[in-house]
């Protein structure tokens, strides 16, 4: 577990990772090593997961035979059910490396991959009879097959001779097991995003958002982190590191908010300004830079500008709430777990005008927001706070969370104005770069810049036109 430990933590690779990688040069050695992660990564280890994926992430690309080997290894079948029920910490593990093989293996590789009996394998995962954490991450493979059109439609038809499947697992959402919860979320994002059922409605048109003034961003979000129906409950399934702003900014005054952790993993939770990146591919997110701080209760650590402050006994696990208070006159971040005080710090970014809640996500993990709409579970009772959804506003469009075949439509069908920017598409392009002289982009869009998107040029300054 130090292995664990050391690479999701802010230090240097240990130095078995440079020896598992040169393991992992032959196929030989390749399929040893995933078949070691298979057996011995345990199910109730919280990075557990992350770490399959970061090490098969980081070790060399196998050749096509060598998948193959492993996966009549694995002796695949929905027909095998000597391990149901037996081993799911072994069956869990296998979905893990087939999951990340769909990704890394796009293509007629990744169709090469989805033998039939791999396929009737995930999908049994989905029965009634399996461990909850078995069909999670079931779910979590599909949805990495079916990035290959090819594997879509074969995967689409196979749910549909099996019955619809996820139509019954949808229902285990807000389900009082967290194992349960997060699968009827993956179903319900997969029936919305990719397996689309025949006479069922999308979720954004069924979804109850009265009451609901202030919601996580969809217009201010990173490309892989999913978003629930009524924008309170975000996860993240890619291997990168996925982040989100809230949509209500605030400027003055105290302002509280809570979250209930779904899983117990590396997030980030904290607040941020308009200034902060989110540089999802490289790992940065919410407190990896100086316009942004967060907590995070895995590593027990407080973040900002990327750097790291320890909190003890400030551990969080799956069930917890999570909770924060901005006192915005005293330049001061408070965090909370269960209403206990676990950090207090400075706002050392006080200068800004404005600050949002914000959060990043590892992979595989999942909370669920609360800016006022219903009770907080924890309050704090010695300071006059505000809550979001009392001040904020929503128009009609921004509460609607559209799946995302339905936004890259709209975006096809949108008429985009000649002086628009170019990244978002939506304000006026009012920005040049400088040195290189590129223009095009509006105010917003240039602050998430770190070098300029035409010509890779480092950015000084830009110039603002006048409006």
């Amino acid at each position: 577990m130090l292995l664990i430990v050391n690479l999701l933590s802010d230090q240097e690779p240990p130095e078995e990772l440079f020896k598992l990688h040169n393991i992992a040069d032959q196929d030989d050695g390749w399929i040893q090593i995933v078949n070691s992660m298979v057996q011995v990564v345990p199910i109730e280890e919280p990075l557990g997961p992350a770490v399959i994926t970061l090490l098969l992430d980081d070790c060399p690309l196998p050749n096509k035979e060598a998948v193959l080997r492993l996966s009549r290894q694995f002796n695949l079948s929905g027909k095998n059910r000597v391990l149901r029920g037996k081993d799911p910490r072994r069956q869990r593990n296998i979905c893990i490396v087939l999951g990340v093989l769909a990704e890394k293996l796009s293509g007629p590789s990744s169709v090469a991959v989805l033998t039939q009996g791999t396929l009737d394998f995930l999908i049994s995962n989905l029965e009634e009879d399996v461990e909850p954490v078995v069909t999670l991450f079931s779910l979590i493979a599909l949805e990495k097959f079916a990035q290959t059109s090819e594997n879509k439609i074969t995967i689409k038809r196979e749910l549909k001779l099996a019955g619809d499947p996820l139509k019954r697992l949808e229902s285990r959402l807000g389900s009082n097991d967290l194992i349960e919860a997060q699968v009827g979320f993956c179903a319900q994002w997969c029936l919305d995003n990719l397996f689309v059922v025949e006479g069922r409605k999308f979720s954004f048109e069924t979804v109850n958002m009265t009451g609901i003034n202030a919601m996580l961003n969809t217009r201010d979000v990173s490309e892989y982190l999913k978003i629930s129906p009524d924008g309170l409950e975000a996860r993240c399934d890619a291997y990168t590191f996925e982040s989100v702003r809230c949509t209500y900014p605030v400027s003055d005054g105290a302002w509280y908010y809570e979250a209930s952790l779904l899983s117990p993993g590396v997030m980030q939770i904290g607040w941020a300004t308009k200034l902060s990146k989110f540089l999802n591919h490289e790992g940065y997110g919410i407190g990896d830079d100086e316009y942004s701080i967060a907590y995070d209760g895995c590593r027990e650590l407080v973040w900002h500008n990327a750097k790291s402050t320890p909190v003890p006994s400030g551990r969080w696990v799956a069930g917890d709430t999570f909770g924060s208070l901005l006192d915005i006159d005293n330049a001061k971040v408070t965090f909370f777990l269960n209403g206990r005080l676990v950090a207090s710090t400075e706002l050392s970014f006080k200068n800004s005008s404005e600050y949002f809640v914000g959060a990043s996500f590892m992979s595989f993990q999942q909370c669920r927001f609360n800016f006022g709409s219903r009770p907080f579970l924890f309050p704090p009772s010695d300071v006059d706070f505000k809550c979001f959804n009392d001040y904020a506003h929503l128009s009609d469009r921004d509460r609607v969370v559209l799946p995302r075949h339905l936004q890259l439509e709209a975006l096809r069908n949108m008429s985009i104005k000649e002086d628009s920017c170019t990244i978002c598409f939506d304000s006026k392009a009012v920005t040049t770069l400088k040195p290189c002289g590129h223009s095009g982009f509006c105010k917003n869009c240039t602050l998430q810049l770190i070098e300029c998107p035409m010509c890779r040029g480092v950015i000084e300054h830009y110039i603002e036109e006048p409006p």
